[in-house]
């Protein structure tokens, strides 16, 4: 019974991969897209103190208000 058991989640491991390697791969783009977006945000925000005089880095764009 127990080599059944085995059996019948290997073979619904295999027939998921599918949709885990799609979700991976949703996970990491989803992942770059807030970091960037956030990164976006920050660098147009208001300047932190002691951060007032640093230049933005020249891959931010400017976003006007």
């Amino acid at each position: 019974m127990d080599g059944l058991n085995h059996a019948l989640l290997m073979q619904a491991a295999i027939e998921g991969a599918p949709y885990m390697s799609a979700f991976t791969i949703v996970l990491v783009v989803g992942f770059i897209a807030a970091v960037s977006i956030g990164s976006i945000a920050w660098y147009n925000s208001k300047r932190p103190v002691g951060w007032e005089d640093k230049e933005r880095p020249n891959v931010v764009p400017k976003v006007e208000d």
